[in-house]
């Protein structure tokens, strides 16, 4: 259609057939597309309506708007540069993303009752209520839980629906479905059904829902249009404030183990930490956790007495039980994870009358299901071990990142051991998931990884760690429980490299900023830090060199702004950070160079679509 001179050109996509009978519609506002004052002032505040058929009319479409217009007076088209359905969507959640610190309390999206507002506006009251949830809650290993926890049920023939967070990559990878991550076209379908419904219903007193509260609303509408048989759900943050937590009645809730993180939310000492995780608890629905320190785990058995709830310590799962293969996540502290989920999909088959897959604990051997299940488990940077892509076609296994997104102070001595046993030789479980499926996820068999890195043994091997943190968590914990755990396998960082998250912390997307006028005090701080460690460490084991200079700032040209000092660089961003790496390694052909991610799951996640591109 025409209105003057705008031309709109739009497609649909449909919904997947929900239990919500409305038919879909897609509403645009002109002013939201920036059109020039003149075309403001005729049209404005016309909104255009389309709606489309019923969803089995139409197929194979998304939606998608061009406005291509003609400024009055003048003799020419200006076309606004095109962006793809998906790019929209994510301009659109960026607009949700709230410029501020988590802990701060003053915008009216905080308000936690504002949830069933939103909830109602999406018709979302009964589909949750009738929705059969596994609720998982702590400070770490809770993904890993989750992840294992749908692995398992999934196996089990059951349709599950699993939301975790943060996402590496792209935003979809919250949302997996069987497994999977929800394909574009169903993600776009429901997430301008979500988002349209909000524009149309919110107002300055129920304002639009912020960034992480809409996806979690987003994965209650997938989940329910879908018809999941189980939805597994993990807590954001903390547990009794989270968006997850409007589930009144889940089949079975579970805490992972407790520490340290967040503490500017949820409180200085493990008891009031643990507290918040307790949140979940629902009067009369049994939980279950793992072996937690005492302070911890008298808070849990408080919180669990006054809402009559069973709480039982999950027990670590026996790797005899495995039937000869590994667990499909890298680390003894998944046998952890892997118990508490073993109790949770236990406890929901029971539950919800699926005897027919019988677990009693005192077997020596899982079901069969089960142990498929855990040994098939994959999920994207935590111990995982990922040949750069570019050096790869070059020379194999020169330069080999290994990911892993711990960010507390407990998390940092798990980190290290696995790092300094990975590249100590042990590939027989590199990648537990590769071993037990036969292929990694770059696509190379295993046998040809395995091939690579012996090849790669044989030369001189140095190690590097890649960092960053946000700068709500204390530098002065995490850095020196790293830099000891390591140490004391034997293992030393010949630099540390300190970089910005390239991932913009206010948009969603999956492109790569270019802009690298950036603040880096904040890797400056991490460098100094970094600097006092190692000096410290040479002082105490008499290994000492001249330090006058060690915190003067050299800048090298061909380095485009780093900031060099004797143990580590700081880069305006991450790209230069990988291409010095990349250069590193062609200059020096008898080395291998194994380099270590961690701090941050942003930071895991921007590395990730670098090397793997």
């Amino acid at each position: 259609m025409e209105i003057g001179r705008a031309n709109f050109n739009y497609t649909f996509c449909p919904l997947a057939q929900s239990s919500n009978h409305h038919q879909p519609s897609r509403t645009f506002s002109l002013s939201s597309y920036q059109q020039p004052p003149l075309l403001s002032t005729l049209l404005h505040p016309l909104t255009l309506r389309f709606t489309s058929p019923h969803p089995h009319q139409i197929s194979g479409f998304s939606s998608r708007v061009r406005i291509k217009m003609s400024q009055a007076g003048e003799g020419k088209d200006e076309t606004k540069p095109a962006m793809s359905p998906y790019e929209e969507a994510m301009e659109a959640l960026s607009s949700l993303i709230t410029k501020r610190s988590r802990a701060d309390k003053s915008n009216k999206g905080d308000k936690y009752e504002l949830l069933f507002d939103y909830i109602e506006m999406l018709e979302l009251e009964e589909p949750i209520k009738k929705m059969k949830v596994i609720h998982v809650a702590g400070t770490k290993g809770k993904g890993s839980t989750c992840v294992f926890t749908e692995s398992i049920l999934r196996n089990c023939g059951f349709r599950t629906g699993l939301f975790t967070s943060p996402h590496l990559i792209d935003v979809r990878e919250r949302f997996r479905l069987d497994g999977t991550d929800i394909c574009e076209e169903k993600f776009l379908a429901y997430f301008w059904w979500c988002f349209d419904r909000f524009k149309e219903r919110t107002s300055d007193e129920v304002p639009m829902p912020t960034y992480f509260r809409f996806l979690a609303l987003l994965a209650f509408k997938i989940f329910a249009a879908e018809q999941v048989d189980v939805a597994i759900l993990e807590v954001g943050l903390g547990g009794k404030y989270d968006a997850t937590n409007v589930v009144e009645n889940p089949v079975v809730c579970g805490v992972s183990s407790l520490g340290y993180d967040h503490m500017e939310i949820l409180g200085n000492t493990l008891g009031q930490i643990a507290g918040e995780k307790a949140g979940i608890f629902k009067r009369g629905v049994p939980a279950f956790t793992v072996p937690q320190p005492d302070e911890a785990m008298l808070v849990l058995e408080e919180k669990a007495s006054e809402l009559d709830v069973h709480l039982e310590v999950a027990a670590p799962l026996d790797a005899n039980m495995l039937s000869g293969l590994h667990l499909g996540l890298e680390g003894e502290h998944q046998y952890i994870n892997a118990g508490l989920a073993i109790a949770l999909c236990s406890t929901w088959l029971q539950r919800t009358g699926h005897v027919e897959i019988n677990y009693l604990k005192e077997m020596t051997n899982l079901p069969e299901q089960f142990v498929k299940g855990l040994a098939t488990a994959a999920f994207q940077g935590r111990a995982q071990i990922v040949p750069d892509q570019l050096i790869e076609s070059e020379s194999s296994g020169d330069l080999v990142f290994y990911f892993d997104g711990a960010h507390s102070p407990e998390s940092m001595d798990v980190c290290a051991k696995w790092f300094s046993l990975a590249i100590q030789g042990d590939y027989k479980q590199h990648n537990s998931y590769a071993s037990n499926r036969g292929h990694n996820e770059l696509g190379a068999s295993h046998d040809s990884v395995e091939m690579g890195h012996h090849e790669a043994s044989k030369k001189s091997s140095t190690q590097f760690l890649l960092f960053n943190c946000m700068s709500v968590r204390d530098p002065q914990l995490l850095l020196p429980r790293l830099m000891r755990a390591c140490a004391s396998h034997g293992v030393h960082f010949q630099k540390a490299l300190f970089v910005p998250n390239v991932s913009v912390y206010y948009k969603v997307g999956t492109s790569m900023p270019t802009d690298t006028q950036v603040d880096l005090s904040w890797q400056l701080t991490l460098q100094r830090i970094w600097e006092n460690l190692v000096h410290a460490e040479r002082v105490a084991g008499n290994d000492v060199k001249n330090t006058d200079q060690i915190f003067e700032e050299v800048t090298d040209d061909a380095e485009k702004g780093a900031r060099s000092c004797e143990n580590s660089k700081v880069f305006p961003s991450l790209p230069i950070a990988i291409n010095w790496l990349r250069d590193t390694v062609r200059k020096n052909r008898s080395g291998r160079y194994q380099v270590l991610v961690t701090g941050s799951l942003h930071l895991v996640g921007d590395v990730l679509k670098l090397v793997k591109k």
